[in-house]
């Protein structure tokens, strides 16, 4: 699958505003699976609508979000073809960091309870997945959001702002589990931040 944005432009933001974008109200700007791009830009940017729209829950732009090579419906593609670490982390607060994990992979079957239980321990204080989501701070949340995002198959990874809430040590952590899940699926990365990331090795950066 090949990502083409056309023309593209938040309805909510004018030509000036978007007048030095990379991405917006450019002819063609095309992500490849198999490529890793970070994306930043200040906040109120249009950071987050760019995952939005290609994502498929916010339809809300001028110009055309193209999928080539694929003929998928958008709930097709968001259950095998695209992940998203949305910023907002949509957990469920009730439900314990191994639950929320489990209503993901329950849709997927995509990893073994072993494989669950690994990647959470590798971000997260052993204890802590078996406690409900509410009583865990935000940058544990965000862990916990970042390995549910890996639990299914996809071939582009979407994540907005996905180290904004935890420290480097925790963010290498989460990286490295992104890396490796990334590279055994052959899959394109869409990351957006606010300044570069070291973390990972991008191939492309662009500025909105």
């Amino acid at each position: 699958m090949l990502i083409e944005l056309i023309n593209l432009k938040p309805r909510y933001m004018s030509e000036s505003e978007v007048a030095d974008s990379d991405i917006y109200l450019q002819p063609s700007v095309r992500f490849e699976r198999g490529r890793r791009y970070m994306v930043c830009a200040r906040s109120g940017h249009g950071k987050t609508s760019l995952l939005n729209f290609i994502y498929g829950n916010n339809t809300a732009y001028d110009g055309a979000v193209r999928f080539h090579n694929d003929d998928s419906t958008p709930l097709e593609r968001r259950r095998r073809k695209l992940s998203y670490l949305f910023q907002d982390l949509r957990l469920f607060p009730e439900l314990t960091a191994i639950e929320n994990v489990q209503i993901k992979n329950c849709l997927t079957g995509f990893k073994s309870m072993a494989q669950i239980e690994a990647m959470l321990d590798s971000v997260l204080a052993s204890k802590k997945k078996y406690q409900p989501v509410a009583t865990l701070s935000l940058g544990q949340r965000q862990r916990v959001a970042a390995v549910r995002a890996l639990c299914q198959p996809f071939e582009f990874l979407l994540m907005d702002e996905p180290f904004s809430h935890i420290d480097h040590e925790s963010a290498e952590a989460v990286s490295s589990l992104v890396i490796n899940e990334v590279g055994a699926q052959g899959a394109g990365l869409i990351v957006t931040a606010l300044d570069p990331i070291d973390l990972i090795s991008f191939d492309h950066t662009l500025r909105l």
